[in-house]
């Protein structure tokens, strides 16, 4: 099995999203829901713009580590590694490849994304509570945060579009 190697750009622009998924899921906006002891945040719109840019493992990386480490440092230990596996599957969901961040496939893989996230945080409450039925009172709460992200990801993709950001990033170059 071959590696594949990626340019040192790359890996600063991983780390980069991965440090700004971090600091937007755990300060910007961020929401506390008491009842289960999560938090809406935005810092999925950031983690869908990293998984539009990025090669796939290293917005895998990016997005886990700078989410999972938020749940970590905001008293959301619990949540961590759900949070890490969960994240990383909605990372899964798009494409990189190509001139543009927004496409018909990535908008569409915001929704899929959001369905993931809620779902995945269901299964996970339902893991830890014990019970089908007290995490539905985060389902509302999940969605919000969904299609919050979803937007601003569309409305910051379009942006980054318009001023050819892929290209000035080094285009092709990231994938390796």
């Amino acid at each position: 099995m071959e590696t594949k190697q990626y340019n040192t750009k790359t890996y600063v622009l991983t780390a980069l999203f991965a440090a700004l998924i971090f600091l937007v899921t755990a300060y910007v906006l961020h929401i506390p829901t008491p009842a289960t002891g999560g938090y809406i945040h935005l810092g999925d719109a950031v983690l869908y713009l990293a998984a539009s840019v990025l090669p796939t493992p290293l917005a895998v990386a990016a997005g886990g580590i700078g989410e999972a480490l938020s749940d970590a440092m905001t008293g959301s230990v619990v949540y961590a590694l759900p949070t890490f596996l969960i994240k990383s599957a909605m990372v899964l969901c798009f494409a990189s490849a190509g001139r543009k961040i927004v496409t018909k496939r990535n908008i569409a893989a915001a929704v899929f994304a959001g369905a993931i996230c809620v779902g995945g945080y269901y299964l996970t409450q339902v893991f830890l509570y014990h019970s089908f039925v007290s995490p539905l009172v985060e389902i509302p709460a999940n969605l919000v945060q969904a299609g919050s992200s979803a937007v601003i990801y569309i409305l910051a993709g379009n942006a980054l579009d318009r001023v050819n950001i892929k290209n000035r990033l080094g285009g092709t170059e990231l994938r390796g």
